[in-house]
């Protein structure tokens, strides 16, 4: 590793320190699911909260708080249960340009998918976990979650896909929740057939601002495969968890204005 590596490689591991801890947790998207024991209500929650995670966080928080309070703070046994009369309370419900016609269809595949397999990582990794890549594990999402007779067009663009070369930031945000493991607090690592070697870091546009001033990122636009660059070379700095440098460039970039 050169000089100039060893450099940002020590100024992240600090900053890795410093913003992976349960301060954190608070004022992001990420406080939604922690309102949960239950790993189905923390799947589902955990979904919407990343979903939903584009503009100012206050707002995403506050609009995650009212929609699991509309799911009676049960997500997982809303999802199951509901009956057809409960659902009209979502009518109205809008977030930026998601609104209640894309979480009428998501509730409709949640209530599916839940009554079929018993988490959500199966729908990343296939039902025999025979899905390897990244990459094909977010297509397959995405096509799974699309794939019922009445899925909206328009639902499409809330859950990004490799196959149009999004960079997917939001679903990475959330598998990193789901998938990493340590003894910080902030992340679930409740699945196991996922590792943490295998994520591709979220890149909004705070940790791609700090990425490219590093040297992190070279690739003009940000795209799948600018993505994987950037988790290419935090693998050079961690191999087994190269996502864990997520904080310390969304911190950088946030907190300290890098």
């Amino acid at each position: 590793m050169t000089q100039d590596l060893a450099a940002i490689k020590a100024l992240l591991d600090d900053r890795v320190a410093k913003y992976n801890q349960p301060a954190f947790i608070p004022n992001d998207p990420v406080s939604i699911p922690h309102r949960f024991a239950k790993k189905q209500d923390i799947e589902i929650s955990g979904f919407f909260a990343s979903i939903l995670a584009w503009g100012q966080r206050k707002t995403i928080i506050n609009n995650c708080v009212k929609l699991m309070h509309l799911m009676d703070n049960a997500p997982y046994d809303f999802i199951l249960n509901h009956q057809e009369q409960d659902l009209p309370r979502f009518l109205g419900f809008k977030h930026r340009t998601f609104n209640d016609t894309d979480l009428l269809y998501f509730i409709h595949f949640f209530n599916w998918y839940y009554s079929r397999y018993e988490s959500l990582e199966n729908a990343f990794t296939g039902e025999n976990n025979e899905i390897r890549t990244q990459k094909e594990r977010l297509i397959r999402f995405h096509d799974l979650v699309f794939s019922l007779e009445d899925a909206p067009h328009r639902s499409k663009k809330h859950i990004s896909t490799p196959a149009r070369k999004s960079a997917c930031k939001r679903i990475n945000m959330y598998l990193r929740w789901m998938v990493r493991q340590d003894n910080n607090g902030v992340d679930f690592g409740i699945w196991h057939t996922i590792k943490p070697a295998d994520l591709v870091c979220p890149c909004d546009v705070h940790v791609e601002r700090v990425a490219r001033r590093l040297g992190l990122i070279t690739r003009k636009g940000m795209d799948w495969q600018t993505a994987e660059e950037l988790t290419d070379h935090l693998r050079a700095f961690d191999p087994t968890d190269p996502v864990k440098y997520d904080y310390a460039l969304f911190g950088l970039g946030v907190e300290e204005k890098f």
